[in-house]
């Protein structure tokens, strides 16, 4: 969208470190759970967009989308896998890191769509929201961050979650043509 601020705060690398999140790193290490700073956007300085709510939706689409492409990559490159002769002590390997390269991504795609803050499933929401509803929730969102570690913590919506997931990847797999386990 040519808004600079990624990259004036550092954030347009590959280097994990820029984007550890001390708090949310202690977590992952704790309780196994954890998250990392979101990248920050300025939509007043989108360059090659007119729309700040569309470019701003686009902007929170973007994060899903490349765990499912993702999740996508990882299952043909299993099916491809499966179709060669590779010794089992090279193919088994491999055969679980794209396994787990899918599994995982779908797990992102779907978690991130949640529509609490700071997921970008809340910034598509706010897309679709009247102003009058959005002024009326905004001030719930520096309590995003409790009310989604609550809710990961019921087990119904765990289940729910795990379901969901469940059935994404079966039909992603099924559509690229790999049976999961």
């Amino acid at each position: 969208m040519g808004d600079p601020t990624p990259k004036l705060y550092g954030r347009l690398t590959l280097n994990p470190i820029a984007h550890i999140d001390i708090v949310g790193f202690i977590a992952l290490l704790l309780v196994h759970f954890g998250w990392a700073k979101p990248v920050p956007v300025n939509p007043l300085l989108f360059r090659k967009i007119k729309n700040k709510r569309l470019g701003m939706l686009l902007v929170a689409l973007a994060g899903p989308a490349s765990n499912f492409i993702s999740a996508f990559l990882f299952l043909i490159f299993l099916k491809v896998l499966s179709t060669v002769y590779i010794p089992a002590s090279i193919g088994l390997p491999l055969t679980i890191f794209f396994t787990w390269g899918a599994f995982i991504n779908i797990a992102f795609g779907v978690f991130n769509l949640l529509p609490i803050p700071p997921l970008d499933g809340y910034r598509i929401l706010e897309y679709f929201l009247p102003a009058e509803t959005l002024l009326k929730i905004r001030k719930y969102e520096p309590y995003g961050m409790f009310i989604l570690i609550a809710i990961i913590m019921l087990p119904p919506f765990t289940s729910i979650l795990m379901n969901t997931i469940n059935s994404i990847s079966f039909l992603m797999a099924k559509v690229v043509g790999v049976n999961l386990f």
